[in-house]
């Protein structure tokens, strides 16, 4: 990898037309995952490439007077300095906000190349380009000012605000929900079942820990193979199955831990208040996102609970 100081005038430009490509490409790769939920953002990031081609013809044009029809192959992974971006397809599906917010960061890159070039550059006419070329990027780090007043109405950035809203339901409330409800219910008969018939806090507490984690393990696995989002728009199915398994081992835990406490009555009535206080939080959630009433979410989860509760004390008590 060579530094930028050792770079001459015509490797610059060489640098500067693949920079150039590169981000013409990655813009047209951002309109195209964006297209579908946010058009108007999609069309940003089109003109965005546009003008990036723009650019590259310019670079070769002046390359062509100044050195010929041959133009070396220099990328910015070949220049220490630059910042090793994430591949395109290690960011799918893309994010209104992370695309926004790469791109901002890749045109400040490349106006910084520009204005250090621009420095180096003993011809006048190559030195006005990188200089014309570094105002252009520094006009592009505010895509929303610069050309999202056109695309982006008001109405549209209320639909994209929508979309977002929904895609953030469906890649981790849905299954950190899911995890939640799983954790807190399926281990409350096993956690009960434990207490009442050892009347040990400390056994008790290694069998709800037990019963979170391996239901955290299980459920994870399950939900990272469930599919791979590319059809349902559910997000990465890692990402989905660790919010899962997380929230699945939360759920169990948070009434396990009122077992490290030796007297067994009040860790007993300190985990049935945690337990209530859990199928609450669940019962809100689903009504803030989910679009499902209060009263019926509380009483479904509610009810569903103490039927798992108290299969638990009487198993417990046989």
């Amino acid at each position: 990898m060579r530094k930028f100081s050792e770079l001459n005038e015509q490797e610059i430009l060489a640098l500067a037309i693949s920079l150039e490509e590169e981000d013409q490409r990655i813009y047209l790769e951002y309109a195209h995952g964006l297209e579908d939920r946010y058009p108007g953002s999609a069309k940003v990031f089109t003109e965005m490439a546009e003008e990036e081609s723009q650019h590259r013809r310019r670079l070769i044009e002046i390359y062509r007077a100044r050195f010929g029809e041959h133009i070396p192959l220099i990328r910015r992974q070949d220049v220490s300095g630059f910042v090793q971006h994430k591949p395109i397809w290690l960011v799918k599906p893309l994010g209104l906000d992370a695309v926004r917010q790469q791109a901002e960061a890749r045109e400040y890159e490349t106006r910084r190349f520009y204005e250090q070039a621009e420095q180096r550059a003993t011809d006048a006419g190559i030195r006005k380009l990188l200089g014309d070329l570094a105002a252009a990027e520094a006009g592009h780090e505010t895509l929303a000012a610069k050309l999202g007043q056109k695309h982006l109405t008001q109405d549209v950035r209320e639909e994209e605000a929508e979309v977002q809203r929904r895609m953030f339901v469906l890649q981790v409330v849905q299954p950190g929900l899911a995890g939640l409800m799983d954790g807190s219910v399926s281990t409350l008969a096993p956690l009960f079942a434990a207490a009442f018939a050892t009347m040990n806090t400390w056994e008790t507490f290694l069998v709800g820990l037990a019963a979170s984690v391996g239901a955290g393990i299980s459920m994870g696995f399950a939900e990272a193979l469930s599919d791979d989002g590319t059809l349902t728009g559910r997000g990465h199915p890692w990402i989905r199955g660790g919010v899962t398994g997380f929230m699945t081992s939360v759920g169990g835990i948070g009434h396990t831990l009122p077992y490290l406490i030796d007297d067994f009555r009040f860790a007993t009535t300190l985990a049935i208040v945690i337990v209530l206080i859990e199928l609450w939080a669940i019962a809100w959630i689903r009504s803030r996102y989910m679009d499902t009433k209060f009263l019926r979410a509380a009483f479904e989860v509610v009810v569903g609970g103490l039927i798992v509760f108290g299969a638990g004390i009487l198993i417990g008590n046989a």
